[in-house]
C-alpha cells in the first residue's frame, strides 16, 4: 500500500473519532466504523463484533471495557426516527474487530495498523502495513510450499527428493547460488529458513514461481523427481527474468530483519493494548448514553 493510500485512508478513519474528555478516552461507533473496514451490511459487521468480543474474553480482559451496545436513533424519512443498535468501541475493540477481518482487504491490512499504533503516526502505520504484508506473503509461500510437498509426494518424491527441488528452485531464481549460499550472504543460521529474512518481494516471487509448479504439477500430472525438478526450475527462471526485466535481482537484495523477531514485538504491542486503550466512561456519561445522544 502506498503512501498516498494510507494518508487517504488515514484521514477517512481519523473523521470518526469520538473522545470523552472526562474519561481521556477515544472511542468509535460500529456503524461508523463499519464501511471504512470494507463491510456492506450491518449484519455482517454485527458477527465480527460479536467474534472480537469473544477474542476478548478469551485473553482474559472485561469485555465491557471495551465494547457497549448502545441505541442510537436514525432518520428513515419523512421526519420519523428509529432506534438502531451500535456499539461504543475502544482503540482495543477496533483492533480486535481488525483482527478478524480478511487481511487482503487493504482497509482491514490499514485498520490492524491504525488501531494498534499508540499515535498513529502516518509513518508508524505505514511500517506495521509492510510487517503485515511480509507476514501474509511468508504464510502464502508456507502453504504453496506445503501443497508442493504433497503434490509431489503422491508422485513418488520423498521428503529428500523435495529438498532437492525446492534447492534447485533456489539456485534458479537466485542466479546460480544455492539456498545455503544464499543463507551465506544474508548472514542466516543454518537451522533457520531462508524465507523468513528474504524481503516481501523475494518471498512474492519464490511464491509465484511455486505456485506455477503446483499448477502444472497438477493439470499436467507430473510424475517422479525429474520432472518436477524441471518444473520447478524452469518457473523459478521465468520469475527471474520478469524480475530481471524490471532491474530486480533477487540474490542481491538486502536481508529483511527476522520474521519471527518481528512476530515477537508485534505480540508484544498488543499485549499492552488492552491498557493503553483505555476504557469506555461510565454509562451516563455524555459518550456513553445508551441512546447515542
Amino acid at each position: 500500500m502506498d503512501k498516498k493510500r494510507v494518508s487517504q485512508i488515514k484521514e477517512q478513519f481519523d473523521l470518526v473519532i469520538h473522545s470523552d474528555e472526562g474519561a481521556h478516552i477515544e472511542f468509535w461507533y460500529a456503524r461508523e466504523l463499519m464501511p471504512l473496514l470494507g463491510y456492506e451490511r450491518w449484519e455482517n459487521f454485527d458477527k465480527a463484533v460479536s467474534r472480537a468480543m469473544e477474542s476478548c474474553e478469551t485473553s482474559g480482559i472485561e469485555v465491557a471495557d471495551h465494547f457497549r451496545e448502545v441505541t442510537k436513533m436514525i432518520e428513515t424519512g419523512k421526519g420519523a426516527r428509529r432506534p438502531v443498535k451500535d456499539y461504543m468501541l475502544t482503540r482495543y475493540a477496533c483492533y480486535l474487530i481488525a483482527q478478524n477481518g480478511d487481511p487482503k482487504k487493504e482497509e482491514i491490512a490499514f485498520a490492524q495498523s491504525y488501531f494498534a499504533v499508540q499515535t498513529r503516526k502516518q509513518e508508524l502505520i505505514e511500517e506495521r502495513i509492510a510487517l503485515i504484508e511480509r507476514t501474509e506473503a511468508r504464510g502464502r509461500l508456507r502453504e504453496s510450499e506445503k501443497r508442493l510437498s504433497q503434490n509431489i509426494y503422491e508422485r513418488g518424491v520423498d521428503d529428500a527428493g523435495f529438498g532437492r527441488i525446492r534447492s534447485k528452485g533456489d539456485r534458479a531464481l537466485f542466479g546460480g547460488y544455492t539456498t545455503q549460499e544464499m543463507k551465506d550472504r544474508l548472514g542466516v543460521k543454518d537451522t533457520r529458513p531462508l524465507a523468513d529474512f528474504l524481503p516481501t518481494l523475494t518471498i512474492a516471487a519464490k511464491n509465484l514461481a511455486t505456485e506455477m509448479t503446483n499448477y502444472n504439477v497438477e493439470e499436467k500430472d507430473l510424475q517422479g523427481e525429474r520432472a518436477i525438478t524441471g518444473e520447478h526450475v524452469q518457473n523459478n527462471l521465468s520469475v527471474r527474468e520478469m524480475l530481471g526485466q524490471r532491474g530486480i535481482k533477487p540474490e542481491n537484495l538486502p536481508p529483511a530483519e527476522d520474521i519471527k523477531k518481528l512476530e515477537r514485538r508485534v505480540k508484544s504491542q498488543e499485549k499492552k493494548l488492552a491498557a493503553q486503550s483505555g476504557k469506555l466512561p461510565e454509562k451516563g456519561t455524555d459518550g456513553g448514553n445508551d441512546n447515542g445522544q
